[in-house]
């Protein structure tokens, strides 16, 4: 993968659509890849409005979703095992080693895992 693809955790998105401006600079010009997690997570938000689930469709537009697939639920067994995160934080992890390139997340979990490339977002 090329070093402009950066993987983004749901509370990274949400940053983005609250209007961050570090984390709007932070992704200019890069590949988006997100989980489908994060999918589920961000439409699954009580009370989106209309407009809201748009501006969502929108930046999932933008974005390359990665689905379930032998290797990321391989890999999220490992995870699991071998760590205190839970189900959809070592899907998210999974599908960085997967794509073989950072994670952008504000998460401290993330922090504990030594096989990935961790971008740290502190607010």
């Amino acid at each position: 993968m090329s070093g402009t693809s950066l993987l983004c955790d749901t509370n990274i998105l949400l940053y983005l659509l609250s209007g961050d401006k570090t984390v709007t600079e932070l992704l200019n010009l890069k590949k988006i890849f997100i989980s489908f997690i994060t999918e589920i997570e961000l439409l699954t938000f009580k009370k989106l409005s209309i407009g809201e689930k748009k501006v969502i469709g929108e930046l999932f537009s933008n974005c390359n979703i990665i689905g379930l697939n032998e290797e990321v639920k391989r890999k999220t067994i490992e995870i699991r095992i071998n760590n205190k995160l839970k189900i959809p934080d070592s899907i998210i992890a999974a599908t960085v080693g997967y794509l073989k390139i950072p994670l952008v997340s504000a998460d401290k979990q993330f922090k504990q895992l030594e096989d990935i490339n961790l971008i740290f977002y502190q607010v």
